[in-house]
């Protein structure tokens, strides 16, 4: 089995995203966790409303994992390091106040 297989295989689901979808561009973080994300139109939303966005195909370029009861996004395989999300830098929660 190839990794690219392999690493999808570890998504619950990959939302298909609309033609006006944004993308994450940043990371919200407090204490070293990801609580919310910057997106493509500079606007912040916390982790579970992004998770609903992209379950309504609202983000693109992610698909929704879950660890025990909690789902959280995570970047789809693309072979680009530079768009993962754990590569993209951190913001203030307060840069869209």
């Amino acid at each position: 089995m190839n990794k690219q297989k392999l690493i999808t295989q570890t998504l619950d689901q990959i939302p298909q995203a609309n033609s006006h979808a944004k993308r994450i561009v940043g990371l919200v973080k407090d204490g070293g966790r990801i609580t919310g994300y910057q997106l493509s139109d500079s606007s912040i939303v916390e982790k579970q409303q992004a998770v609903d966005m992209a379950k309504q195909g609202q983000i693109s370029g992610v698909g929704i994992a879950h660890r025990r009861d909690t789902e959280y996004l995570k970047s789809i395989p693309d072979r680009s390091e530079n768009n993962n999300l754990g590569n993209l830098p951190s913001v203030s929660p307060e840069a869209n106040a």
